[in-house]
């Protein structure tokens, strides 16, 4: 079976796409790394550093079992966020948080609700 001959059309190739031309140079590791990496960087930093600050306090009041699972921890807007790696170590980490609810909102004000999500390790 013979292939159909494409039709002549002109098309934009180039739409939508955004490139660097020659006129731009593109950004450096070290100034993307920098203090002025960026709006993007700069929020991605800021959250690791409140990450690193909610971990310690956790490990604190929480089991060390329960906390072994813990993937990571959020702070967006006045909810935490943890994430744990699995369904059933969600559920007892529900359990845990529940019971140091009060000492957290009590330390932490500006914390409203605390959510427990699973995100699996890759």
């Amino acid at each position: 079976m013979p292939n159909k001959k494409s039709r002549y059309k002109r098309r934009d190739t180039s739409a939508g796409r955004a490139h660097v031309g020659s006129y731009r140079k593109g950004d450096s590791v070290k100034t993307l790394l920098g203090p002025r990496g960026g709006p993007a960087l700069a929020r991605v930093t800021e959250q690791a550093k409140r990450q690193a600050a909610w971990r310690p306090w956790l490990q604190a009041h929480l089991a060390a079992d329960v906390m072994a699972h813990v993937c990571g921890i959020v702070e967006k807007d006045d909810t935490l966020i943890v994430f744990t790696e699995s369904a059933p170590w969600s559920a007892r980490m529900r359990y845990a948080v529940g019971e140091i609810e009060g000492t957290l909102r009590h330390e932490h004000p500006q914390i409203r609700a605390v959510t427990v999500r699973v995100m699996p390790k890759v």
